[in-house]
Parts: C-alpha cells; sequence; structure tokens
C-alpha cells in the first residue's frame, strides 16, 4: 500500500523537490550578502535619524523580491490542498480503483491512513522548508520594511516561521474530506479552495487579534508615527497620524490608533475634501497657523517647533497594538490552532469512510 501510494505522489513530490532546491539555493547565495548590506547599514546609521532613511532606500531595493517570496509561501498551502488533497480520494472514486484495493485484504482505514499520512507528511515538509527559508532570508527586510509589510502585519506573517507547515497541512486534510463528501475532481477543488481562502481571511480579521490581550499604550507625535502636518484654511491645524506604526515599538502590529487631547478624548474632526494612503487619518486641531509655533506665512508648518507645541499641548497617540515580541508565541498558537483542526478533519475522513463511503 506505500509503494503504490509513492508510485501516485513521487511525479508531484519529484517536481515540489526540485522547486524547493532550486529556491533553496538561491536564497542561500543571496542571503549573506543581503544581511551583510544591512548590518553595514546600521552600522553607518546615525543616532539622530534612527535609520529611518537606511530603512526606506534598503527595503526599496529589495521590495519585488521581497513580495514575490512572500506570496510563493502564502500560496502553496492552496496549491498542496488544491492539488494534493481535493483529487487524492476523489481521483479513486471517480475510476473506482478504491474498490479493487478494498477487497484485497486492505482495509479502509488503512488505506487511508497510509495516503493521509505519506502525502500529508511531504505537504508538511515542503511548506516548512519553504517558510523557514524565506524567513531565514528575509530576516533583514523584515526589520527595515515599512510597518504594513513587518512581521507581524497579517499579509506577511503568514508566510513566516512554521505557520505555513500547519496551513499545508489544514489544506491538504479539507481538500481529501471535501473531495470525500463530494466525489468529483473538479467541484471538491474549487470548493477546497475557496473554503481554505474564507478560513485563511478569517483567521487574522477575527481569531489571531485575539489569541494574546493586545497592548494600549499613549505616544508622543513624532516621525514614527506621523505623515506630516498641513494648514487648511480657517488657521487651525490638520494632522496626518499613520495608523499602521507606534514609536519605539518598530514591526508592531497595530490593531487601532487614534489622536487624542490632553483630556484623552478621540479628536474625530476630519477636514474636508482631505485624503491620503489608507494607513494615514487626518484630524484638525485648534492651533494656529498664521502664528506662534505652528504660524507659516511662507508654507506649511515646519515640523519641530510646531510638534514641539502639539506635544506640549497634550495631543498623542492612543493606539491598540500586538507587539513584535509576540511573533513566535502567535505562530505556535496559531500552528497549533490548524493542528486540531487538521486533527478534527482527519477524524472526520475515517468516520465518513467506514459509515458513508462505499
Amino acid at each position: 500500500m506505500i509503494w503504490l501510494t509513492w508510485r501516485q505522489l513521487r511525479g508531484s513530490a519529484a517536481m515540489m523537490a526540485a522547486v524547493l532546491v532550486v529556491l533553496t539555493a538561491a536564497l542561500a547565495l543571496t542571503g549573506p550578502n543581503l544581511a551583510s548590506r544591512y548590518a553595514a547599514g546600521i552600522a553607518d546609521c546615525t543616532p539622530d535619524n534612527t535609520c529611518i532613511d537606511f530603512f526606506d532606500r534598503f527595503f526599496g531595493e529589495y521590495d519585488m523580491p521581497f513580495l514575490a517570496l512572500t506570496l510563493v509561501v502564502l500560496i502553496l498551502p492552496a496549491l498542496v490542498g488544491l492539488f494534493w488533497g481535493a483529487p487524492l480520494i476523489t481521483r479513486e472514486l471517480e475510476s473506482g480503483t478504491h474498490l479493487l484495493v478494498w477487497n484485497q485484504s486492505v482495509t479502509r482505514g488503512r488505506w487511508l491512513a497510509v495516503k493521509l499520512g505519506l502525502t500529508g507528511l511531504v505537504a508538511m515538509a515542503a511548506a516548512c522548508v519553504c517558510g523557514l527559508a524565506v524567513t531565514w532570508w528575509s530576516d533583514p527586510l523584515d526589520k527595515s520594511a515599512v510597518p504594513e509589510m513587518a512581521q507581524m502585519a497579517p499579509v506577511v506573517f503568514g508566510a513566516r516561521g512554521i505557520a505555513p507547515m500547519g496551513y499545508a497541512a489544514f489544506a491538504f486534510v479539507l481538500g481529501v474530506t471535501v473531495g470525500m463528501l463530494v466525489r468529483r475532481t473538479l467541484p471538491a477543488m474549487a470548493l477546497t479552495l475557496a473554503a481554505f481562502a474564507a478560513i485563511q481571511l478569517a483567521m487574522p480579521l477575527m481569531v489571531r487579534p485575539h489569541l494574546m490581550p493586545p497592548v494600549t499604550g499613549t505616544f508622543e507625535l513624532g516621525r514614527e508615527n506621523m505623515d506630516g502636518l498641513g494648514a487648511p484654511r480657517g488657521g487651525s491645524l490638520q494632522i496626518f497620524l499613520r495608523t499602521s506604526a507606534v514609536p519605539g515599538h518598530a514591526g508592531a502590529w497595530v490593531l487601532s490608533s487614534e489622536l487624542v487631547d490632553s483630556s484623552g478624548r478621540t479628536s474625530t474632526d476630519s477636514p474636508e475634501g482631505v485624503s491620503g494612503p489608507s494607513t494615514t487619518i487626518a484630524r484638525t486641531i485648534p492651533i494656529s497657523t498664521t502664528s506662534g509655533p505652528c504660524g507659516a506665512p511662507a508654507g506649511p508648518p515646519g515640523m519641530n517647533p510646531c510638534l514641539a507645541e502639539i506635544n506640549r499641548l497634550g495631543y498623542r497617540q492612543k493606539a491598540t497594538y500586538q507587539p513584535l515580541e509576540r511573533f513566535w508565541p502567535f505562530q505556535w498558537i496559531e500552528t497549533g490552532i490548524y493542528a486540531l483542526l487538521t486533527l478534527g478533519l482527519t477524524w472526520f475522513s475515517f468516520w465518513w469512510i467506514r459509515r458513508r463511503l462505499s
């Protein structure tokens, strides 16, 4: 039974192994140079600019391979469920070969266990190797990435560490389970992809933010959490607050961010006709832009004296976030959740094949 299953798997497994060998070789050749360039850039940074300019330049040089590798790791589990999981049983059911095997002293449970065990372990190993290799290579870029692309960001988190292994195991067993229920390959593949995509979207939106209680804090306004100041008509001041970053906590996953005054009240006064990036909110505060530190007779207010005045008046950023230090605890917890889901689907598959499938 093991030999037969391996013969059915070896073609796609060999192709997967070849792709992983090429990928890991390319990462191993370019990774040391990437790390050395990052170390040299950090050594040349001055405390005055906190290396923000270097981070922007460094990440900008490698943003395309960074995004491409992240996408590869993200779609690998979906491909496993689509092309390995969904057809694994439906192909046998459509051709009727499962009946031949069952009539040769091979029990249904053993038949399914070998198929799930062998193919599932190969899928998990491939996803684990891919995820860890990309995590190692992209470490300098993760440290210098913009907040929206930091390690804890929803898009990047699923392509780092051991989480891809949990995703691949779940996607594979999900495909097998859907295939046993639908008993047609193409519908099973479509349903597997839809269900897996829905769960992958629901996890960062509804589950991951609550894996551990988030941290809430208030922070002074500065370069790290602001995109600039403006002087609209009427003499009041516009603050463009960056909602994806908090000072002193680089790489944190910001869940909510708002501007508050000295009494802790949230400022909701947004200037009309002003828009910015999706990670920036504009707020208007009653500070004169015609005189004083924020006066701007020849243009927008200067950042340094105006910022000092804003902070003196007690305006702060109030943010709720998950710090970067929780990256690996979140990885283990989320992988454990997917392991439990995988075990649940595995149990259901064995129950179904013994009681319902014929």
